[in-house]
């Protein structure tokens, strides 16, 4: 009940094809491995009455952003066919470790995704992956850590994450391909989660309707700006 209401008060754009939400942190997309309910699960449990309700893409559980539900199979079927032609843009915001270097730099490296024993999915760079873009532009930069933002022109899983680690800058508190060291640094700072933000979408409906949606930060990642700002 209680995530139902926090749903509803994150929608951030809705028409009669989609709903786009907020995703909040530490929230799954989906049920599975454990997690007896995601975001779909609750968002049906809110809406008995509604005939149709998938998820479009995917975002990792902890991080943060904007997520698409298609109301209607034809708007499901759309938005697939956007995402294998690239026809989305979307923005990330993610802290990195270090301070970056120059300006925008694009990471164009093929990415393979394995699954352990455990039924973990770990992602890593290899020559047989599939091809993976990245472009990376820099925000604000302190000492010891950069604000970027994230344009993956590609959508593979982790990809951000990976990319961000294969260039020696890996994301804060990304506990699978980050640093150690630096995520106890950004603890100290208040970070509880991995630093990284689906910030905002850009794409067209079927009906050849623009669509922009932004997401304004998590509170708890501006604060470790904030704290950034304070050192």
């Amino acid at each position: 009940e209680k995530l139902v209401q926090l749903l509803d008060q994150n929608i951030l754009y809705e028409d009669e094809g989609v709903v786009i939400i907020n995703k909040p942190a530490g929230i799954a997309v989906h049920g599975g491995s454990g997690i007896s309910f995601g975001v779909i699960e609750i968002l049906r449990a809110g809406r008995p009455q509604a005939p149709f309700l998938e998820l479009v893409h995917r975002l990792d559980r902890e991080t943060s952003g904007c997520l698409i539900i298609a109301k209607k199979r034809s708007a499901l079927r759309h938005i697939h066919q956007l995402l294998r032609e690239d026809g989305i843009e979307k923005r990330y915001l993610a802290l990195l470790r270090g301070a970056w270097q120059g300006g925008a730099q694009e990471v164009s490296v093929p990415l393979r995704k394995n699954v352990l024993q455990s039924g973990e999915r770990i992602v890593r760079v290899a020559a047989d992956g599939k091809a993976s873009h990245t472009v990376f532009r820099p925000l604000r930069r302190w000492g010891g850590a950069t604000l970027v933002e994230a344009l993956p022109l590609t959508g593979r899983t982790h990809q951000i994450r990976v990319h961000a680690a294969h260039l020696g800058q890996p994301i804060a508190g990304d506990e699978k391909y980050g640093d150690a060291g630096f995520n106890r640094d950004m603890q100290t700072l208040g970070l509880r989660r991995l630093f990284l933000h689906a910030a905002g979408l850009r794409f067209t409906t079927a009906g050849g309707q623009a669509i922009a949606v932004d997401a304004p930060l998590d509170p708890a990642l501006q604060q470790v700006l904030d704290a950034l700002d304070a050192k």
